[in-house]
């Protein structure tokens, strides 16, 4: 309870910080106050300010030095298609240090849903996996993936805290081409809650992905639910391209 008391602290925080930013209270390379003066003001420990800070340094809100006042950069990064492909990659990228454990793995009989997403004939054997993700230790997502027979097999072979899947399959020479993002809100089932330490029932950003290969054929169907305040998710799109873009925070 305590860690998780921590937790939405700094989280909150870090929302205050963001919503302050965007509001232009600090302007574009203007100082944040100390460590010290943001402690005060908010009430709480110099260790929650510094999380919060992190969040905002890895949405590319704030600069990352520390000992010295955040100088607000004001505008967030974009991830490649790998970033937001592989939370690792994505994570690493905004120093953050990933982490990764697999609850479970089987193989099964797929079902009829999961033979249409995956491309598969009907009663073709699967692997789900269910994951719990964490940066810097601290539980973020879970992660639940469906793979054809042949891929799934490479993931039961990883050790349980292997801490990327996507970058062994790409070692065994699976080439990941095209994605296709869904994201929306869902409310906490019992798994969710006891491995989240959230409430049941409570609301939870959803990112449903499906990735293929150069020739089109999927590689995994995953469902990831992130505990709200850890992440977000940006569309950028004109005339010219479409990006989307996942965020700290």
């Amino acid at each position: 309870m305590a860690g998780g008391a921590t937790g939405a602290r700094y989280r909150r925080l870090a929302g205050d910080l963001r919503e302050a930013i965007a509001s232009g209270a600090y302007g574009a390379g203007g100082r944040l106050p100390s460590e010290e003066e943001l402690a005060q003001q908010y009430g709480v420990s110099r260790g929650t300010v510094r999380q919060a800070l992190a969040v905002l340094r890895a949405n590319g809100l704030v600069t990352s030095r520390r000992g010295t006042r955040r100088v607000v950069l004001g505008t967030a990064r974009t991830q490649s298609f790998f970033e937001l492909l592989s939370f690792t990659r994505w994570a690493r990228a905004l120093g953050e240090e990933p982490g990764g454990h697999t609850i479970d793995i089987k193989s099964c009989a797929a079902t009829p849903l999961e033979c249409e997403q995956l491309g598969l004939a009907p009663g073709s054997q699967i692997y789900r996996v269910l994951r719990l993700r964490t940066l810097s230790r601290v539980p973020v997502m879970i992660e639940r993936t469906i793979y054809p027979e042949h891929i799934g097999a490479v993931i039961a072979d990883l050790e349980p805290d292997a801490i990327s899947h996507t970058e062994p399959l790409a070692e065994q020479g699976m080439v990941f081409a095209d994605a296709e993002h869904t994201v929306d809100l869902v409310y906490a089932d019992g798994e969710d809650a006891r491995l989240l330490g959230c409430d049941e029932g409570a609301p939870l950003m959803r990112e449903r992905r499906r990735a293929t290969d150069p020739a089109g054929t999927p590689l995994e169907w995953s469902e990831d639910r992130y505990l709200p305040g850890t992440v977000s998710f940006t569309v950028h799109n004109s005339v010219a391209s479409t990006a989307l873009s996942r965020r700290r925070g």
